[in-house]
């Protein structure tokens, strides 16, 4: 009786993921992904390293943090399958040299707001033209102590195939199958070192064979929630 209950759990939550694998699926369900509450930093909370947990909202405030904003972009390929794109950064003499994020950056002083600054960003890094963007909401923003940003993220879709064109800015692009982020196998903890920590046990997701964590992967587990909570 046990194992029947495990496996039709088992079941369940794949026909769960395979829902979302099907971008016209996936479409059925902008109005609840719209809605329904986010995790907020509970959600992020799962995939963020312990230093970052030490911050609250008042020392957050505290440091003046400048401000950016990121979109998450979902898109379906040629086969129909709903993707969710992430990028590696170019190698520079940088904090977040190399690293695994949205496209996205920081807000400059002409931008009338920070979806702007997410669209005009996505739009400079890899090609994707700010008016073919569908936005579904803005998630929780989220603090990078190293750099001291404040980010916004959106996240948002196009409805037709992208093909994509980067700038200097970006050395790769990851098209993520929106069936691995929900996997739980694509959950690890790995041993990081940066010029600020060292040898510290961080969460992560493996994705198409990188490594995503920080606040990338605090996004992502915020996504994640909202994802399984509407489906």
């Amino acid at each position: 009786m046990s194992f029947t209950i495990k496996l039709n759990n088992l079941n369940f939550a794949q026909l769960k993921v395979n829902i979302l694998v099907d971008f016209n699926s996936f479409l059925t369900y902008i109005s609840d992904l719209k809605e329904f509450p986010l995790g907020g930093l509970q959600s992020q909370f799962k995939m963020a390293p312990e230093m970052r947990k030490r911050f609250s909202d008042k020392d957050v405030l505290m440091q003046h943090p400048k401000e950016s904003a990121v979109l998450a972009l979902l898109y379906p390929d040629k086969e129909n399958f709903t993707k969710l794109l992430l990028m590696e950064r170019a190698s520079y003499n940088g904090i977040h040299s190399s690293q695994i994020s949205f496209p996205g950056g920081k807000k400059d002083q002409k931008d009338p707001d920070l979806l702007f600054t997410a669209l005009r960003e996505t739009e400079e890094e890899v090609g994707v033209q700010k008016d073919t963007v569908e936005i579904i909401r803005e998630l929780t923003k989220t603090y990078i102590p190293p750099s001291n940003f404040l980010v916004t993220p959106f996240i948002g879709y196009v409805t037709e195939p992208v093909i994509f064109t980067t700038n200097n800015e970006v050395e790769n692009l990851l098209e993520i199958h929106v069936s691995d982020l929900l996997s739980d196998d694509s959950l690890h903890i790995k041993k990081m070192s940066t010029s600020y920590m060292k040898e510290i046990d961080v969460p992560c997701f493996k994705l198409n064979n990188c490594i995503v964590w920080g606040a990338t992967a605090m996004m992502l587990s915020e996504i994640k929630d909202l994802f399984n909570s509407v489906i």
